[in-house]
């Protein structure tokens, strides 16, 4: 049998950060496919970890774009925290570009998305402050995702220079 967490059967491992692992899981209440992020409790888990996890869980959440990863949920159990969220068939914009590079079109349709989920964010007055191909995802259908936001912060005066710049278009 599957290793079950909450209503979450675990199906397979599919990443490892610095926070947690990331397992293919499905939500046997809505009968959907997730992925679970359970924070890491190396017995260092402190209380500064279990904030900062929570606060990407309610970052994350806040947002409502197509380029940025879906959170569905969070929740404690017997002391264990999770993250369920949508989960992107595809790969990390590293494993797109490879060593070939990409081309300019393709580039800058990348680019493109990963702007606008981040004007996105900022006009939440949140600051992803991780941009790295590890943290995006491209799908299958070529829409990029942008994920973890575990290192956002909320700004804040939503009135400071990103704000100020959106005014002046």
């Amino acid at each position: 049998g599957f290793q079950r967490i909450s209503h979450y059967e675990i199906l397979e491992k599919i990443g490892e950060g610095g926070m947690g692992v990331v397992s293919l899981a499905r939500d046997t209440r809505l009968g959907r496919q997730v992925a679970l992020k359970i924070l890491r409790d190396n017995g260092l888990c402190d209380e500064t970890q279990k904030q900062r996890f929570l606060q990407e869980a309610r970052t994350a959440s806040s947002l409502n774009h197509p380029n940025i990863i879906t959170i569905y949920d969070i929740e404690t159990v017997d002391g264990v925290d999770l993250i369920a969220m949508e989960y992107i068939r595809g790969k990390q914009l590293d494993e797109v570009v490879g060593r070939k590079g990409l081309g300019v079109g393709q580039a800058l349709r990348y680019a493109v998305q990963i702007s606008q989920a981040l004007e996105a964010a900022h006009e939440a007055a949140i600051v992803h402050r991780d941009i790295k191909p590890a943290n995006i995802m491209v799908t299958e259908t070529g829409t990029v995702k942008v994920l973890d936001f575990g290192l956002a912060k909320l700004r804040q005066q939503p009135d400071g220079p990103l704000r100020q710049a959106a005014d002046d278009e």
